[in-house]
């Protein structure tokens, strides 16, 4: 009878003991896959902050962009224009006049060259939503105003299948052109042809001004830039000039490259 209290009794010590290592086990078991599940937490919190943080960074340089586009692109053109007007204003003037207005001519000047280096400061390259042809037409009415040369634009369609963002950057290489026509060509005619066809746009942009060589491009922000905003839609940009004769300007846009 002893013994077989004895037996019972080890029976139920090892049991229990089992049970009690079982429970440590279970425990370290659950404690491991807590701290583990905390942890996978605190670096999905870390990386949503470090995710929040650089979308915000991006935010916040996408408003300089922006705003570094607008400078160069249409707060400059726009002082540009309006030196353009005075210089045509000079000639009828007294002298007395004329210097008066010059002094005018180089202080706007500082203001066109302090536009510029804000601008390249600041510029990358920025979306907006617009119509693209609508834009050109726009700017079109702008240079005529001038009155130092003939502009148009052909065109078979006013509703271009092109998403805004690249319209807006197509409209960038169009408008750089155009001013840098009217600053340093000479030209009297200049025409504008947008062909919207199944897969592509293409825009071409002639003028019969003096024509420059083409291997001296350098680096500012005039065909350079055209030709960097052309690659990052994956567009086909080229320019031919010849002295005395003119330039050709063409960008082939691949609408299933967009």
């Amino acid at each position: 009878m002893d013994d077989h209290l004895n037996n019972l009794v080890i029976i139920v010590t090892v049991t229990l003991l089992l049970i009690v290592l079982t429970m440590i086990f279970v425990y370290i078991i659950f404690i491991r896959k807590k701290t583990k599940l905390l942890i996978d937490q605190k670096e999905k919190d870390l990386r949503f902050e470090k995710e929040l943080a650089t979308s915000q960074v991006e935010m916040k340089e996408q408003t300089l962009n922006y705003i570094g586009q607008e400078l160069h692109d249409d707060l400059g053109q726009k002082l540009s224009v309006v030196r353009l007007r005075q210089n045509q204003l000079i000639p009828k003037l007294t002298n007395a006049e004329k210097e008066e207005l010059s002094e005018l001519n180089e202080l706007l000047g500082e203001c066109i060259q302090d536009v510029r280096n804000l601008s390249k400061t600041l510029i990358t390259e920025q979306i907006m939503h617009f119509g693209l042809v609508e834009s050109i037409e726009r700017e079109i009415d702008k240079i005529k105003k001038l009155r130092l040369l003939k502009i148009n634009l052909m065109t078979q369609k006013h509703d271009i299948d092109i998403t805004p963002k690249h319209g807006l950057i197509l409209f960038r290489i169009i408008q750089e052109s155009i001013n840098n026509i009217l600053k340093h060509s000479r030209a009297k005619n200049v025409t504008i042809l947008l062909e919207d066809c199944h897969e592509t746009v293409q825009i071409t942009i002639t003028d019969n001004g003096k024509g420059f060589n083409t291997d001296l491009m350098n680096d500012g922000s005039g065909l350079k830039n055209m030709e960097l905003r052309a690659k990052l839609i994956h567009a086909e940009f080229s320019i031919q000039s010849k002295l005395e004769e003119g330039t050709k300007t063409t960008i082939t846009y691949h609408k299933n490259l967009s």
